[in-house]
């Protein structure tokens, strides 16, 4: 986002992080294994392809350098406030301005963009007597190096995306492995391989064949939308691929009927792995499919009274997506939260503007997420969509824009009739994808094309834009000249971007 704005001249804005470095998600999670399920040449920005990805799927290390590079190379980095957290967004009509409190001092801005991503906030599930555990507790988001786990006996506590690639690697060093496993996931194998000289050398000198590549990654993975969406009985052969994944993985057929799901295939994140089953089969592995009841000092204890002695346990239990923590702290002009005003069911239209709350867009809004493919296309998407917004209202000097309330439901409503039929809502399975009332808030029920068409131009007709204000007593020329951003500039702290002069160019640039 901060690199379009800054190509369309927009250079007065600031990036609120409350970490100390840039790469969110991929800064985050460093536990071992941890790498991407889609292909490198297709998850990564469309205006900053990388000819030097050393495997087909990318691991953390070399996403996250990635990223921070570039930051570096299209000069964000100097724009970030690190270590700045937010704790509380207001928006101020008699302003016009958003006011943003963050741990690091005060903030208003005339346009707020949340990029928080859903995979943020780990979740840890509220379990009696965890408190009173007396070992190593921890969530892979927040992996414990420090923590040597050489003889331990390690409960894991999950079995989705994160436990399917660090299983694998901590399986051999640990004394005990016990896996508490509610739902057994799908996994499919994973056609991982290094990336050869000759190929990134093809990459680095003839960018069409990246580009070629990336193309056929992206029609490749969309396809999928054909079982996911239209034809759930299509997705019968990706599950015949995934049973012999896990026969050729588990030879106790006991331990292998314990993973064989129950459920269409895709109804939840489909996962890949050539070694997760292989891990499992290993005797010093336990996979248990008994809710737990309680932690006590030395044990987790399942439901049927059984207790499992460990030393050490391990969350692989996901985030907060459906209950967005940054919800609770964006707040209208009453002061309400958009959690509340949200409930159970986030909406937003287009995934990227809310009724209630103008000058606000949502990257990685309500339905906009995915089951098949890179979600970094669908942010592009939404960033061309907030980009074609701001554009029009510096054309026509607007500077409130919020989508009316009829329109958000029209759409909603629209979203929710595609999602009708689909494997998410009648696969048989409760994933992560569903809010409490067991309704997708979180996927896209659609090809990814067809969403980037309907974000390529923004729709005034289905917003309410308020005319400029200029500020009272200016003259005319002054208020012709400021456009009204005399109350700080997009994200920029009081005292900073306060020039008429300066938003006059940043407009004229937008144009």
């Amino acid at each position: 986002m901060a690199v379009r704005l800054k190509r369309a001249g927009l250079h007065d804005l600031v990036l609120l992080e409350r970490a100390h470095e840039v790469g969110g998600t991929w800064r985050d999670n460093t536990y071992p294994g941890a790498a991407c399920d889609v292909p490198s040449h297709l998850y990564s920005f469309s205006f900053a392809p990388n000819p030097d990805w050393s495997r087909s799927f990318s691991p953390q290390p070399e996403i996250w350098d990635y990223l921070r590079r570039v930051a570096k190379d299209h000069d964000v980095v100097r724009h970030v406030r690190f270590g700045h957290d937010v704790t509380d967004a207001q928006w101020e009509p008699a302003a016009n301005r958003w006011r943003i409190t963050t741990t690091g001092g005060v903030f208003t801005a005339q346009f707020l963009i949340s990029g928080c991503g859903p995979l943020a906030d780990p979740a840890i599930p509220d379990i009696p007597g965890l408190e009173s555990f007396q070992g190593t507790v921890f969530h892979s988001a927040a992996w414990r190096h420090d923590h040597d786990l050489t003889g331990r006996r390690v409960a894991v506590v999950g079995t989705g995306a994160s436990a399917v690639q660090f299983v694998p690697e901590i399986q051999p060093v640990v004394g005990e492995l016990k896996l508490f496993q509610r739902t057994p996931p799908w996994v499919l194998p994973r056609h991982d391989r290094d990336i050869t000289r000759p190929e990134t050398w093809v990459y680095r000198n003839v960018p069409l064949a990246q580009r070629a590549a990336r193309t056929a990654i992206y029609w490749g993975r969309e396809s999928y939308v054909l079982g996911f969406v239209h034809n759930p009985r299509l997705m019968k052969a990706v599950e015949g691929l995934a049973r012999f994944n896990l026969r050729r993985g588990v030879r106790d057929p006991g331990l292998r009927a314990k993973l064989l799901p129950d459920y269409t295939i895709g109804c939840k994140r489909m996962l890949l792995s050539n070694d997760y089953y292989p891990a499992l089969d290993r005797p010093n592995v336990d996979v248990v499919t008994e809710g737990i009841a309680e932690f006590q000092p030395d044990a987790v204890v399942t439901r049927d009274g059984v207790r499992h002695e460990v030393d050490t346990v391990i969350f692989g239990t996901g985030f907060h997506v459906t209950d967005s923590p940054i919800a609770q702290r964006l707040r209208d002009a009453e002061g309400v939260a958009l959690a509340d005003r949200w409930g159970d069911n986030m909406t937003a239209l287009r995934g990227t503007t809310v009724a209630g709350y103008p000058n606000l867009f949502m990257l990685a809004g309500p339905n906009t997420g995915l089951g098949h493919t890179s979600q970094v296309f669908m942010i592009e998407a939404q960033i061309a969509y907030t980009m074609a917004a701001l554009r029009h209202a510096a054309r026509n000097r607007i500077d409130r824009v919020e989508p009316r309330a009829d329109a958000q439901a029209d759409y909603t409503a629209w979203v929710h009739r595609k999602m009708r039929g689909t494997v998410w809502v009648s696969g048989g399975c409760d994933s992560w994808y569903l809010n409490d009332k067991g309704r997708n808030t979180t996927l896209w029920p659609g090809f990814t094309w067809e969403y980037a068409l309907r974000t390529r131009r923004f729709d005034p007709q289905r917003y309410h834009l308020r005319p400029e204000v200029p500020p009272a007593g200016l003259p005319p020329a002054a208020q012709s000249g400021t456009g009204g951003r005399w109350a700080g500039g997009a994200g920029a702290p009081p005292g900073e971007g306060r020039t008429g002069e300066g938003h006059t160019r940043q407009k004229e640039a937008v144009r």
